[in-house]
């Protein structure tokens, strides 16, 4: 920036935008996903819901007026240049900002500067803070009275879900616009223009991708342009120029499928164990697994242990859906994800995986019921609405005399003494002698239960009404002492 002002420091001349000057000056021995930043937001791939027509960004660039917001989305989708295309649109300083290397004394400073640029000159100043996530909560609180008065214009950009990682003042004072990763057609566009463009991409080394090449190059890169540019820069050298024809014209060069697998290498998961893409592939198994996909579940215990997830973690949550999803539709279905458990431990990596499929393929393929889950959620939610019912006397253990003579235990009936070995006495404390918390459903197992169930309490109902007033004495009652297990 030229300041005549001697305000500012000069290392921060070509980061502050004059009116009037691009903050785009291509930088020829740059990477090529550096000079290939759109400049316009014709030039701007992908985020339609964003950039266009009445998207949030799009509104506030037409219209000359920028207010503070927090762009989260995926690395390479676009957060930075869609700051610098807002900061192009109003006659405003942008002044780039990391996180990562920089900490609140700085934020103070670019503050005071604010100040004293609008004091001097009149313009405003846009904050770009990038990775805005990296500040702790204390720290993100320097942001909040210059953003409400309006001293600097606030764009923050992360990867990390703003719900947990931004503080929720901010949030109120500079709502998030939510970037997705972008689509292999967006990033077959990037590719095709980079290599056309002679100013900035690489037009001059007269390469050319046939269609299948290209799409492999957007594949690959993951909704990321940023790893699309890359891909696509390692590739062109190495295709070796064809050798000159019978006139000495020399053709363009042809990237391959071989080309561009060389130049990928190696493609890793866009995962982060202990952020969102951890509880979204989980998430994703869970489900696939409760509805009854093992097809689908298989693919997203593939991705999630191919990048790196804990296998106990996944073992446990197979435990989890054994009881959650399952339940008594298939009362083995347990006893198979802890031995999924037990076979990963004892086996390890790579053997071990083959039991973590074996345990997803069987609960995915087994009848679900969530009557348990429901049936243990209501009977708690009553538990805690009645911590002090008593105890009805007669399901009172009754160890000591004293204990009988207050009459623990009287009444008792021992079921299997019981014609048709059932008792029909009442086990509920009275004020939930009418609750019933759990319904057997119609799948697996639990059709025969609710039979078996249904007829249980038609005999203890005609056994209740047709037993005598005196009860029999319980079978730890005959012969004294402590009562026997069965009893108690």
């Amino acid at each position: 920036m030229s300041d005549a002002l001697g305000l500012f420091p000069a290392s921060e001349a070509p980061q502050v935008r004059e009116p009037g000057r691009t903050a785009f000056a291509a930088d020829p021995t740059a990477p090529l996903a550096a000079r290939m930043r759109p400049r316009t937001l014709d030039e701007f791939r992908g985020q339609e819901k964003v950039v266009g027509a009445g998207g949030p960004v799009r509104a506030m660039i037409d219209q000359g007026r920028v207010s503070s917001f927090i762009l989260w989305g995926p690395p390479g989708s676009g957060k930075t240049t869609l700051a610098r295309l807002a900061a192009e649109s109003v006659d405003a300083a942008f002044v780039p900002f990391s996180a990562v290397t920089e900490g609140v004394a700085r934020v103070r400073q670019i503050i005071a500067e604010a100040r004293t640029r609008r004091q001097a000159t009149g313009r405003g100043t846009i904050l770009f803070c990038d990775e805005i996530h990296r500040f702790n909560k204390a720290q993100q609180d320097a942001f909040l009275s210059v953003v409400e008065a309006g001293e600097i214009v606030l764009i923050g950009a992360t990867t990390e879900n703003p719900s947990f990682e931004i503080v929720r003042p901010l949030l109120s004072r500079a709502p998030v616009v939510v970037l997705e990763p972008l689509s292999p057609r967006d990033l077959a566009a990037v590719v095709n223009a980079a290599l056309d463009d002679r100013e900035r991409g690489l037009g001059d080394a007269e390469a050319t991708a046939p269609p299948e090449v290209v799409q492999r190059i957007a594949e690959a890169a993951d909704g990321d342009a940023r790893r699309a540019l890359g891909i696509l820069e390692r590739a062109v050298p190495l295709v070796e120029r064809p050798d000159p024809d019978e006139r000495g014209e020399i053709g363009r060069r042809t990237l391959t499928l071989s080309h561009v697998e060389t130049a990928i290498q190696h493609r890793f998961a866009a995962y982060d164990k202990a952020g969102d893409q951890h509880y979204d592939l989980i998430s994703a198994l869970h489900k696939s697994v409760r509805g009854g996909d093992p097809d689908a579940a298989l693919y997203w215990l593939g991705r999630m242990l191919d990048a790196g997830e804990d296998p106990m973690y996944i073992a446990r949550r197979l435990v989890r859906m054994a009881t959650e999803d399952i339940g008594l539709a298939n009362p083995g279905a347990l006893a198979v994800a802890i031995a999924c458990r037990d076979a990963y431990r004892f086996l390890g990596a790579p053997e071990g995986e083959l039991a973590l499929a074996q345990a997803t393929v069987y609960l995915a393929s087994s009848p679900k019921s969530n009557r348990l889950y429901e049936g243990w959620g209501a009977a708690l939610a009553k538990a805690r609405e009645t911590p002090a019912a008593p105890v009805p006397l007669h399901l009172r253990n009754a160890p000591t005399r004293l204990m009988k003579e207050l009459g623990h235990g009287e009444g008792y009936l021992y079921d299997p003494d019981q014609p048709g070995g059932v008792s029909g006495q009442q086990y509920l404390p009275e004020v939930a002698a009418a609750e019933r918390f759990y319904h057997p459903g119609d799948a697996g197992w639990e059709a025969r239960a609710k039979a078996s169930l249904a007829e249980w309490r038609r005999a203890r109902h005609k056994s209740a009404g047709g037993r005598s007033a005196a009860a029999q004495p319980a079978p730890s009652e005959r012969g004294g002492g402590r009562p026997s297990p069965r009893s108690s």
